[in-house]
């Protein structure tokens, strides 16, 4: 079978990966921090604590899954028994860490680091063969933007059910007690989740290889692909700030709407006007077959900057329309960006190999979830600790400076973190080498493009 063509039935099993990582990841980028701080009582300052010191951890375990899968060679492939493999633990642990039990402050906190730590470290072992999977399913690059772009579009499946239908569940399930109702919720999403990756391993094919990819890939000679793969070192980057930003606004949002705006009804509406970003990706494939993914991704940071004005504007006139236009606006800008970014990671292990002579997709595509765990981590930290600092007391009226610190985290950050982002991508320049990347790699390894 030509690699150029995946079959659509395959396409959608593979992008519904993503719509089950994000039923359980949206949740709880979205809602933990509110969850301990709110629901079960915890100090902001130690949950920051606790949110770095998982992403420390985490910043060997992305690296470690990569490697094995570097090293998996089975009959089903190097990515995709890994569906197979954590699927359960995966789903199990994720309802466990929005069930602390009713014990002592200590003891909760203690349970809080094993599970979160847990559900990150499996987190990295479910999620990371999402991305290294795809170089496998069509060497062909517009055919795997075009899957990467359906699979952001599952992605937001995902993302829209949780932020639509989280908080209403809870109150539904929970009958008054939030922290009940959070866990009922998870178990729905999680036991959702569970059926959509072992749907991806029986409904995905790695069908192309290399030399290289076809044989357990020894840690050192995969280290080979990243000297010199200044893309990936970019990316790697981009990856990083991009989800200090995410984490720190998506976190903060329903601090922002319910103590800065005082309107918590809005939360649902606002989280689910995410959905405006099908908008943009649906149109990302043809965009950067003309234009190049670097210069798109650019516009959508640019997009995401003048959407977060906005935003700060109607705060400062207390006009809701202003605050709803630039979430619109934010949301666009992120389709275009947010879109792009595991498929240009993914573009940098076809330079590896190009540059280098060996296929490491595992260990390059790990920065990918890297980025995404230490970022979340970094940004996560850095939202409670500032809250923590700034005087915040759950479910109480907010002192000035505790307002002020809600503001930098959903408006003023991510602007930063965005603005850092489109300086890293001017130095981005595998775009301009891509054709003759890909003629070189199909002479090489005898690949129909």
């Amino acid at each position: 079978m030509s690699t150029k063509q995946v079959p659509w039935f395959e396409r959608i099993s593979y992008s519904l990966t993503d719509t089950a990582s994000n039923l359980v990841f949206q949740v709880v980028t979205t809602y933990l921090l509110f969850y301990y701080t709110d629901s079960i009582g915890m100090s902001a300052a130690a949950v920051g604590t606790l949110f770095l010191i998982a992403r420390v951890i985490d910043a060997f375990d992305s690296p470690f899954f990569g490697i094995m899968i570097d090293k998996t060679n089975t009959r089903w492939g190097k990515s995709r028994p890994w569906f197979l493999w954590l699927a359960l633990p995966f789903s199990v642990i994720a309802v466990l860490t929005f069930s602390v039990p009713d014990i002592s402050p200590s003891g909760q906190i203690v349970y809080a680091y094993v599970t979160y730590i847990l559900l990150g470290i499996l987190y990295a072992g479910i999620n990371l063969p999402v991305t290294s999977i795809l170089p496998s399913l069509s060497s062909d690059p517009q055919e795997r933007t075009v899957i990467g772009t359906i699979r952001v579009l599952f992605a937001m499946v995902g993302t829209i059910a949780v932020t639509t239908f989280t908080l209403p569940i809870v109150h539904k399930l929970g009958q008054g007690n939030d922290a009940k109702g959070f866990t009922w919720t998870m178990i729905i999403f999680a036991s959702i989740a569970f059926v959509l990756f072992i749907n991806a391993f029986f409904n995905t094919k790695e069908r192309v290889v290399s030399a290289s990819s076809q044989k357990s890939l020894p840690v050192k000679e995969g280290m080979k692909a990243i000297k010199g793969n200044w893309p990936w070192a970019i990316m790697l980057f981009i990856n990083f700030i991009f989800w200090v930003a995410n984490i720190m606004k998506t976190q903060t949002t329903t601090y922002y709407f319910t103590y800065k705006i005082e309107r918590p009804d809005l939360i649902p509406m606002v989280m689910g006007l995410n959905l405006v970003m099908i908008l943009t990706l649906v149109i990302v494939p043809s965009l950067t077959k003309k234009l190049g993914k670097r210069n798109i991704m650019i516009f959508g940071l640019i997009v995401s900057i003048i959407g977060q004005l906005i935003m700060f504007m109607g705060d400062q006139a207390s006009s809701i329309t202003l605050l709803i236009t630039g979430s619109v606006v934010v949301s666009l800008g992120g389709g275009f960006a947010g879109g792009l970014l595991f498929i240009m990671i993914v573009d940098t292990v076809d330079y590896g190999e190009w540059k280098t002579g060996v296929r490491a997709q595992g260990l390059l595509t790990a920065s990918s979830s890297f980025g995404v765990k230490f970022g979340m981590g970094i940004g996560g930290a850095l939202s409670a600790w500032m809250l923590g600092l700034s005087g915040y007391k759950a479910g109480a009226v907010q002192t000035a400076s505790a307002l002020r610190a809600i503001e930098l985290n959903f408006i003023w950050i991510p602007i930063v973190c965005y603005v850092l982002a489109i300086t890293a991508l001017l130095f981005y320049t595998l775009d301009k080498d891509e054709s003759q990347m890909l003629a070189d790699l199909k002479a090489r390894n005898n690949i129909a493009l």
